[in-house]
């Protein structure tokens, strides 16, 4: 009998393959149709796994839930919190979840490997699209036709007076608020990928423990391994609580996030490269 363990290493092969032809393709829709193929197959990967764990017994090996360190950036780069957050927004439709080092330089992901390693994958392939995307709009200009409200601080016959003004978008500003409508628009496509599988998914076979029942002790064995592991305390409360908002890059930022498209990742399990500056 096949081991349950072996399931993450046929999938992530079926995963790669489908990120490189997104990779190839310059077709917006069929780009939409791989990253959508590819997400559907992690979460069917992620049910399929569940299912065996609640069938294993006696002297089998059992899968159990892992924590790995994810790193994000070195310490003092700005942007880092983008990075983040597209990683967790990823995490969040592969039932992974994560803390994140105050620094934002890494993050702590709590899961089963196989789940981690799609998420691997995934935030490789879609860091590069998003830097290049953000890369191009800031190129463009078209940032500089748009202002922001900042509050000034004036004294004013003895008083201190605040009052609002519209000021320019500064280029950093502009790339920050883009990265992280990239990012939350991205987690949205592949957490409505993965409700559709969870939908869809067929009941296990007569006799066994319905896929519902095993998804649901998959989610109590890692949210008693987290709680027994994770030391954050707080809330991790997103890239965009720290930011100027920038409603026209956050609408760039949006439409990129919308056609994005799985670029081709490393060869999985190999090494990570460094990842590029924000």
């Amino acid at each position: 009998m096949t081991s349950p363990n072996a399931v993450p290493d046929r999938m992530l092969t079926r995963i790669g393959g489908l990120l490189r032809q997104a990779e190839s393709t310059d077709n917006e829709h069929e780009a939409e149709a791989f990253l959508a193929a590819a997400q559907r197959l992690a979460t069917r990967s992620s049910i399929d796994l569940a299912v065996a764990r609640a069938h294993v017994a006696g002297r089998q090996r059992r899968a159990a839930p892992i924590q790995r360190v994810i790193p994000i950036g070195e310490p003092g780069r700005k942007g880092l919190r983008t990075y983040v957050q597209l990683f967790v927004a990823i995490a969040a439709a592969n039932d992974v979840r994560c803390d994140v080092a105050r620094t934002s330089t890494q993050v702590y992901a709590y899961g089963f490997a196989g789940d981690i390693d799609v998420c691997e994958a995934l935030y490789t392939s879609l860091l590069v699209q998003m830097v290049r995307a953000s890369d191009q709009y800031i190129k463009s200009g078209g940032y500089r036709s748009a202002t922001v409200e900042k509050v000034v601080v004036e004294k004013r016959l003895g008083r201190t007076v605040r009052r609002r003004v519209a000021a320019p978008v500064a280029p950093v500003t502009a790339r920050l608020n883009f990265q992280s409508a990239f990012a939350a628009r991205v987690g949205k496509r592949l957490a409505e990928v993965k409700a559709e599988v969870v939908r869809d998914a067929s009941p296990a076979e007569a006799g066994a423990p319905g896929t519902a029942i095993a998804l649901r002790e998959k989610e109590l064995e890692l949210t008693d391994f987290y709680s027994r592991t994770s030391e954050a305390r707080g809330t991790w409360r997103g890239a965009s609580a720290a930011l100027t908002p920038s409603a026209d890059a956050r609408r760039a930022g949006d439409r990129a996030g919308r056609v994005a498209r799985l670029g081709t990742a490393p060869e999985l399990g190999a090494p990570r490269g460094e990842l590029p500056a924000p």
